[in-house]
């Protein structure tokens, strides 16, 4: 009988850090399910690249941000694939505009906690609780990966909505991973500081100058590929004896130095 592989689904992977997740995972061996709000061309040709590692990769669509959506997400995702092992939490938004934080709006404000907190918050609980309601392979790891931001931690003043938001979602991460440490279920965090994305493009200027002139300790842009390959190896179990813990893609970006 064949070994039971790993299944995951990634939210937000039609391009940038979830794709090169869902690829990742897909080269690492497992089933999965590409997650977008809507079907696209771009959502379409993310499965394809992860087919083409030998593996089954689907597409599922769905706002994470609609708590009503979030059951059908995952038994979509199940019922295509088989049992879930992998919940990756990567959908996010940025800010409706940069501008001073005296005049950040409600509506910038909800979005981002909708979106990047709450949605996160409360499909991992559906995740967490349907892993809890079953059998699970004692072969396979199973875990929950967070994608954040270096803004869970550093400020930056002109999208403090945004920082509002990550540094919930931080939160998250480490109160599932004490809930669930003990049910064999690993939770962890990955905060990215400068990738080099569609999200980050409209930035590239301004902190091209500002990274050479040493603020991150590694003096250049990361790539979607390096923090996807991060979130590979938290998925396969490949940091036994670990729990909650926030691993910092982010070119030394918050070391402290003096």
């Amino acid at each position: 009988m064949a070994e039971p592989r790993p299944i995951a689904l990634v939210t937000g992977a039609r391009r940038g850090i979830g794709k090169a997740i869902a690829v990742g995972l897909a080269q690492a061996g497992f089933d999965v399910a590409i997650n977008d709000l809507d079907a696209s061309g771009e959502l379409d040709a993310a499965v394809e690249e992860a087919n083409a590692h030998g593996v089954r990769a689907v597409a599922v669509t769905g706002d994470v941000a609609r708590l009503g959506d979030h059951a059908g997400l995952l038994e979509a995702a199940e019922r295509m694939l088989g049992p879930l092992t992998t919940l990756v939490n990567n959908a996010g938004v940025s800010v409706m505009s940069r501008g001073d934080l005296l005049e950040v709006t409600s509506e910038s404000y909800d979005r981002c906690q909708s979106v990047n907190t709450r949605g996160t918050f409360f499909l991992t609980q559906a995740f967490a609780r349907r892993l809890l309601g079953r059998a699970r392979p004692s072969a396979l790891h199973h875990s929950i990966v967070t994608v954040t931001s270096a803004n869970a931690i550093g400020v930056s003043i002109n999208r403090g909505e945004y920082c509002v938001s990550k540094a919930g979602a931080s939160m998250v991460s480490k109160l599932f991973a004490a809930r669930l440490a003990n049910d064999g279920i690993g939770v962890y965090e990955i905060q990215p500081g400068f990738i080099a994305t569609d999200m980050t493009a409209p930035s590239k200027a301004r902190y091209d100058k500002l990274i050479e002139d040493g603020l991150t300790v590694i003096k250049r842009w990361g790539t979607p590929e390096e923090v996807a390959r991060i979130a590979v190896t938290l998925a396969t179990g490949g940091l036994p004896y670990t729990s909650g813990q926030a691993i910092a893609a982010d070119a030394g970006l918050l070391t402290v130095r003096y």
